[in-house]
Order: C-alpha cells, then sequence, then structure tokens
C-alpha cells in the first residue's frame, strides 16, 4: 500500500528558462576556475587546442563541469522551491 501512496505523488518539475540557463552556465563556470587552480596534477589525457589553457585537456574540462552540473542543478532546484525563479 505504501509503494502506491510514493508513485502518487506529484512533484514540480522546473522548466526550463533562460533564468536557469543563466544559472547553469555561472554554476559550471565557477566550478572550471575553481578547477583550474585546485587540480593538481593536470595534463594526462588529450588536450584541448581551443582552451587556450595550458594543462587543461579533456578530463579536467569533464571533470569540473560535471561539478558544475550538480551545483547547477542544486542551485536551481533550490532557487526554485524557494521561489525566487520560476
Amino acid at each position: 500500500m505504501l509503494i502506491y501512496n510514493l508513485i502518487s505523488i506529484n512533484t514540480n518539475t522546473v522548466t526550463w528558462s533562460s533564468q536557469s540557463a543563466i544559472i547553469m552556465i555561472a554554476c559550471n563556470l565557477f566550478a572550471i576556475i575553481i578547477g583550474r587552480y585546485a587540480i593538481k596534477v593536470r595534463g594526462l589525457g588529450p588536450s584541448i587546442p581551443i582552451s587556450g589553457i595550458d594543462g587543461f585537456g579533456l578530463p579536467e574540462l569533464l571533470a569540473t563541469t560535471s561539478l558544475g552540473h550538480i551545483l547547477g542543478a542544486g542551485t536551481i532546484l533550490g532557487l526554485t522551491s524557494t521561489g525566487l525563479i520560476s
């Protein structure tokens, strides 16, 4: 019986908006900036020639943007639940 009650819970989902996109971009840039100075061993994987930053390659970019997406999702959900963004 409990499982049917849990399935029937209707949660509010966040719709995509320009506010949520700006928050996600800002969180990703924040994570990249932190990762640039926090990652001690850099440049072990393939490099990204477009980035222009020496020693900051594909593994570092994937790691920092993964962290940025986690931060961004938490920020968007938190701001939505408090009613600051819609």
